[in-house]
């Protein structure tokens, strides 16, 4: 457990220097790299957890069904099932991270598809009113279209 602490500690360092928002770290690259190095410790961290979680676990279990076992006896309680709820967290965060590295240009940004539309609308407003295209403006409801695929 105390592994899967240092681990856990460490990897937050590296997260913080590997996220986007922050101005340390580097160039995005170089952010991208932590990053990942951020989940695969965080993943470690979360295995390290989960080890010693599941080992204390059997320990309890094999003492509570021994017959010869004559000193207290312990059930499981609620400290290992938040061990293991906390390290399969760390590791789904550690997964995450994993993956925030991959630049996905196929899904445009909110900024974008707003820039669009914004950008089509000035120009039906640039239109000339006295040609009759004016009570024919379209909605911007109708101008927003999800893309499918991008080239």
């Amino acid at each position: 457990m105390i592994a899967a602490v240092s681990l856990g500690f460490f990897g937050s360092i590296f997260a913080l220097f590997g996220m986007k928002c922050t101005k340390v770290g580097g160039s995005d690259k170089a952010k991208a790299k932590l990053a990942c190095l951020a989940g695969i410790v965080f993943i470690l961290s979360g295995l390290c957890s989960m080890t010693g979680c599941s080992l204390y676990a059997n320990k309890i279990t094999t003492e509570f069904f021994d017959p010869l076992f004559m000193e207290q006896k312990y059930e499981l309680g609620a400290a290992l099932f938040i061990g293991w709820a906390g390290a399969s967290l760390c590791i789904i965060g550690g997964v995450i991270f994993c993956f925030s590295i991959s630049d996905n240009n196929k899904t445009p940004s909110l900024a974008q598809s707003t820039h669009e539309v914004t950008e089509t609308l000035a120009s039906f407003q640039d239109r000339d009113p006295e040609a009759g295209l004016q009570n024919h403006l379209p909605t911007k409801a109708a101008l927003i279209t999800i893309p499918t695929q991008l080239e």
